[in-house]
């Protein structure tokens, strides 16, 4: 339950659906030493049981322990639907579930991305895509987070186009604060133009990319604050090249109360290898502010291109000049965040996904006999 897109997504869903109607039991492992725990970190209670050695790392005798404990928790919880969220996860569960062949437990899972770009090279991609196909068979509904995302899993054959669902995002945003509280907040100045680069510090979010828009936006003079917000195992390597080319940019860490740095914030861009549907893009068009993004995964799904904002193949010299563009020109960032918070709060409210997620629960339970 790192912070990130499928942290905010299962706690909205749990937190928001019917309680009377649905007994629900969150099962995750501890976040690693350099991540933070969404959890913790906003005070969210909700049922839960956390399993020491659960983690992104593969470790042959931690996942076994894990896988046994994750097993020994569905004999006890019994419950009549059993919905995994991520990859490793989305294994280990779903493989417990089917060691206990009397269980009447349905199985869905959830995408918010895949591991098929990005992540590993040939063998290792192979070999998952061979155990998703195996457990996709057993899998009652498989759900993505975009129809780019899908179409990439249909296109390996993983699972059968009936058994997809396409549920998006759903977010609820706070007051978003003026830019001249915000920027004070976070120790900024708020007559700077600022783009914003939110997420993990991880080669699959390519986040060296915003160092080289950077670059070029100081070569070209183009006088642009540049916010670094998140962590992780590349950060220090970055902000040392920051500190030697003498870039504006910023290094925030993670920030626990998101809506002031998209207060202090007139751009927000993002530079990934590979994505589902990125929640920051659509945080920052819920207030009001225009995106760039590279077109990968469903990231083009989020936003009305060339309205709200733009998906593009990744290219340094396009990134800087779109935001020459948004830099020189006020109005064009009012209209396109005007279009950008009309699209998200209709497209990518909270309620939306849990009445699809409660839609699709009474389908499931209306077909069994429970």
């Amino acid at each position: 339950m790192n912070v990130g897109g499928p942290a905010i997504q299962i706690t909205g869903l749990m937190s928001n659906i019917d309680r009377d109607r649905y007994e629900q039991l969150l099962v995750t492992g501890y976040c690693g030493s350099e991540e933070i725990d969404y959890l913790d970190e906003h005070g969210i209670v909700i049922p839960i049981k956390k399993i020491a050695g659960f983690g992104q790392r593969i470790s042959f005798v931690r996942d076994l322990r894990a896988f046994l404990e994750i097993r020994n928790i569905i004999k006890s919880f019994n419950p009549d639907i059993i919905h995994t969220h991520t990859a490793k996860a989305g294994v280990l569960g779903r493989v417990a579930s089917l060691t206990l062949i009397r269980r009447k437990s349905k199985r869905i899972h959830t995408f918010h991305g895949h591991l098929l770009h990005g992540y590993f090279g040939n063998t290792k991609t192979a070999l998952i895509i061979i155990l998703e196909r195996f457990l996709a068979r057993s899998t009652h509904t498989l759900i993505t987070v975009g129809n780019q995302v899908k179409f990439d899993l249909l296109n390996v054959k993983i699972g059968t186009p009936e058994k997809y669902r396409v549920v998006g995002p759903g977010l609820r945003l706070g007051e978003i604060p003026r830019k001249e509280i915000a920027s004070s907040t976070l120790g900024l100045l708020s007559n700077e133009f600022t783009v914003t680069w939110i997420g993990r510090a991880v080669e699959v979010k390519a986040p060296h990319r915003i160092l080289e828009i950077a670059k070029q936006c100081k070569e070209q003079k183009i006088d642009v604050r540049f916010l670094f917000v998140g962590d992780g195992p590349l950060r220090n390597q970055l902000e040392k090249v920051s500190h030697n080319e003498q870039l504006k940019v910023t290094f925030l860490g993670w920030q626990n109360n998101v809506e002031v740095v998209l207060g202090a914030s007139d751009l927000v861009v993002l530079t990934s290898l590979n994505e589902g549907t990125p929640v920051a893009l659509i945080q920052a068009q819920m207030a009001g502010i225009p995106v760039l993004t590279t077109s990968v995964g469903s990231a083009a799904e989020v936003l009305i291109d060339g309205s709200s904002g733009y998906a593009f193949p990744y290219s340094k010299e396009q990134f800087t000049s779109y935001i020459h563009e948004f830099f020189l020109d006020h109005q064009k960032c009012e209209d396109f965040g005007r279009v950008g918070r009309n699209h998200a709060l209709s497209k990518f409210s909270l309620q939306n996904l849990v009445n699809e997620h409660e839609d699709l629960y009474e389908h499931i339970l209306s077909q069994s006999n429970f």
